[in-house]
């Protein structure tokens, strides 16, 4: 058993274009984002203060700093379709960014382009007046999965002329008065995921473990520092 066991270590990985490793079975990390939504919308509908807890606005943000993160993992409890819509997209492209970038870069991308969609709700509020409009749902992520597939698509040479039209028309429908679709959230989220996207699809093979980390660090400076700048001007920081 040691030797099949040294054996096997002495094996390289086997590695996706983009350097992601190789596995055998379920997208594990797009699951458990699936199931943490559920989970959640769950508790939103059976306990009243769950949504109120952790949901997100402007100015909610600005001293409760983790609302921009949760409220990626809550729908709106009056609209089943929100949730599922949210998480067919996340089950249509998921999978596939899981497999080629790997679960740490993937889940980055996700968790970080959620903070981004909330950032870009921030840095939009003084344009839209929505300093205390209440935020919730997954799709300023999604909207980063997408911006990134687009640009890992091109990258190996793909046709991204579907995933393009799946944006523009989802971009569109968030400007049409009357759905209450936070538009800002996903063009905060598809900003994020356009840049960590192109940064894990561009950069080096023997760079990749640098740049996984590096990339979004960088970003997640970006994020704060403009966040920052935007709360300063309106005096909530």
């Amino acid at each position: 058993m040691d030797c099949v066991a040294e054996a096997n270590r002495a094996v390289p990985a086997r590695r996706t274009a983009l350097g992601g490793r190789v596995r055998d079975g379920r997208p594990l990390v797009t699951f458990t984002l699936i199931g943490l939504s559920a989970l959640s919308y769950l508790l939103q509908l059976t306990t009243p203060t769950w949504t109120s807890r952790w949901l997100f606005s402007p100015l909610l943000g600005a001293s409760q700093p983790y609302r921009f993160l949760t409220a990626a993992f809550l729908h709106s409890p009056v609209s089943f379709l929100h949730i599922v819509f949210n998480m067919v997209a996340l089950w249509t492209v998921g999978p596939l960014l899981e497999q080629l970038l790997g679960r740490a870069r993937y889940l980055t991308l996700y968790l970080m382009a959620a903070v981004g969609g909330s950032v870009g709700a921030v840095l939009l509020a003084p344009v839209t007046h929505s300093w205390n409009v209440g935020i919730v749902g997954a799709s300023g992520a999604v909207f980063g999965l997408f911006g990134a597939i687009l640009v890992v698509l091109r990258r190996v040479g793909a046709d991204a002329r579907g995933i393009l039209g799946v944006i523009v028309i989802n971009l569109v429908i968030g400007f049409v008065p009357g759905l209450g679709i936070a538009w800002q959230a996903h063009v905060g989220g598809l900003v994020v995921g356009l840049l960590l996207g192109a940064a894990y699809a561009y950069a080096p093979a023997p760079r990749r473990r640098l740049v996984a980390v590096a990339a979004p660090v960088v970003v997640g400076v970006l994020l704060v520092a403009s966040t920052v700048l935007a709360y300063r001007a309106v005096g909530l920081l």
